[in-house]
């Protein structure tokens, strides 16, 4: 591995993150430190209502702090403007939701081919191939021409990897990416995360599932908007 690998991907100084609510402010995160090394795969857990939610939306740049920084692959996106972080954001985080999030109306492959659209990242004569290619990667490129309704759940879930993978971008978000699969279909999942981590990605999962951290080279635990390290298979 070069020496690059062992440089802070996210880092996050001292992070509060507060809401107005009808009683009066609410800090959902307090004072969070965070450092994942480039090409790891960590997960983020804690019990509903912690902060998981808002901390991934302040790493993904969706969310800013109201106090703190936020540095991603060297960007301290937190002084991003609006236009800047969006354009930011489409390049360099690819999100994994819980349900899936493909359109329903667009075939696989145009659904992988969908980011590069937005972002314009790739030339057009080049995006049908690397979605191609991203699918491939992930195992249904036969699936490429059918709408997501006609793929099973681990299928779908691979479908929404590949799109996340469209841009490149070095860093993926995972939010509960195994909450609707069953338990042999949530590991293929792991080791697709586990795979992509070895080619440089660093990929964040937030997960309940304790039966799988042993994929993780670290588990970060939040409760009530405080962020601990969790020893690994404690």
């Amino acid at each position: 591995m070069n020496h690059s690998a062992t440089k802070p991907l996210v880092e996050l100084s001292h992070v509060t993150k507060t809401f107005p609510t009808a009683s009066g402010m609410f800090s959902a995160l307090k004072k969070v430190s965070l450092t994942i090394p480039k090409g790891q795969l960590v997960s983020i857990t804690g019990k509903s209502g912690s902060g998981k939610s808002t901390l991934l939306n302040i790493i993904a740049g969706i969310d800013k702090p109201t106090e703190g920084g936020v540095r991603i692959n060297g960007i301290q996106v937190d002084k991003l403007s609006e236009s800047a972080l969006a354009a930011w954001r489409g390049k360099n985080i690819g999100v994994v939701f819980q349900f899936f999030q493909l359109l329903p109306t667009l075939t696989i492959l145009e659904n992988t081919m969908l980011p590069m659209d937005f972002c314009d990242s790739y030339p057009k004569k080049e995006r049908r191939d690397r979605a191609l290619l991203l699918l491939d990667q992930v195992k249904i490129k036969e699936q490429a021409d059918k709408l997501p309704s006609a793929l099973s759940g681990g299928q779908q879930q691979r479908a929404a990897i590949a799109r996340a993978l469209a841009n490149d971008p070095p860093l993926i978000i995972a939010d509960e990416p195994t909450g609707n699969l069953d338990s042999q279909t949530a590991t293929s999942i792991f080791e697709l995360f586990a795979e992509l981590t070895r080619t440089g990605k660093t990929v964040i999962i937030v997960t309940h599932e304790r039966d799988f951290f042993s994929y993780f080279e670290n588990t970060f635990v939040i409760t009530d908007g405080i962020l601990t390290n969790e020893p690994l298979n404690a």
